[in-house]
């Protein structure tokens, strides 16, 4: 057995048992709204063409340095997935297609070159986590793909074997941990692990009354050092009733795209974000 593959089953205990001892130990009130019924009628019944990850569009530059054309960009993200079943699957699960496509675009210089292409495809089993009629959260195992369509000497390609976990404490306050095993096939970037992660953590809160949010996710770099890719995101409801909001996302680290995996990043960046119904995806 590999090393990375006792990794996964160990990570995969680990989660089981933490999910286990929050389920045991979670408090369910007449507030809580994440209502278990609600939210598998919104999948069974919702469309299965949907989003997945945040969707935004943002623009920004470098942090403690001066700005010019070359460190100065556009960066924006489409996601969305396509649900294959209705929860028929054993266990009240569900079984999607995800896609994500992430740019990086140089828009001050000549000609407007969009430097980097990031497409992310993956197939993935979803499982609500119900405990005492009410949603605590949710686990995703998936298999994805990650390439920038390049060749020669630009090309960046590798695989995820990824489980992830999230757990909903109340309405507005959200956990989250993945963990991957990753099948490098790019030839370009074996190193990838040392600067685009083995696994990432984070969280998420909204006010109540839904209008602000704040998330912060740390991509553990591979080493024994407290290596962390650091991403920080702040929003606000543009409308009262949609989920468009004003977005502010500032990125520290490596692996931000894909051509440059390898090197650092601090970047703040501003703009629009839509998001999806529930919490969103990482």
């Amino acid at each position: 057995m590999s090393l990375n593959l006792k990794r996964f089953i160990t990570l995969a205990i680990f989660l089981v048992g933490i999910l286990m001892s929050i389920s045991a130990q979670i408090v369910v009130t007449d507030d809580y709204k994440l209502d278990a019924d609600s939210i598998r009628k919104v999948y069974d019944d919702g469309p299965y063409f949907t989003l997945y990850k945040d969707n935004y569009f943002t623009a920004g530059t470098v942090v403690g340095a001066k700005p010019t054309k070359y460190n100065t960009d556009v960066k924006f993200q489409v996601s969305v997935a396509q649900r294959l079943t209705k929860s028929t699957l054993p266990f009240h699960s569900y079984l999607f297609l995800m896609y994500s496509q992430k740019v990086m675009w140089n828009v001050l210089e000549e000609s407007m070159p969009m430097r980097d292409l990031n497409f992310n495809p993956g197939i993935g089993l979803s499982k609500l986590l119900i405990v005492k009629d009410r949603l605590i959260g949710k686990t995703t195992l998936m298999l994805e793909h990650e390439s920038n369509g390049r060749d020669s000497i630009q090309s960046r390609s590798w695989n995820k074997i990824s489980l992830s976990a999230a757990i909903f404490l109340g309405s507005q306050f959200m956990i989250h941990g993945k963990y991957w095993i990753p099948i490098i096939d790019g030839k370009n970037n074996k190193d990838i692990l040392k600067y685009s992660g083995i696994y990432q953590s984070g969280i998420q809160v909204m006010s109540k009354d839904n209008r602000y949010g704040f998330a912060i996710t740390l991509i553990k770099r591979q080493g024994w050092n407290l290596n962390f890719n650091t991403i920080v995101e702040l929003n606000c409801r543009i409308f009262k009733n949609e989920n468009q909001y004003f977005f502010l996302q500032y990125y520290n680290g490596y692996g931000e795209n894909l051509l440059d995996y390898n090197k650092f990043h601090s970047r703040v960046r501003l703009g629009i974000v839509i998001k999806p119904k529930f919490f969103s995806e990482y």
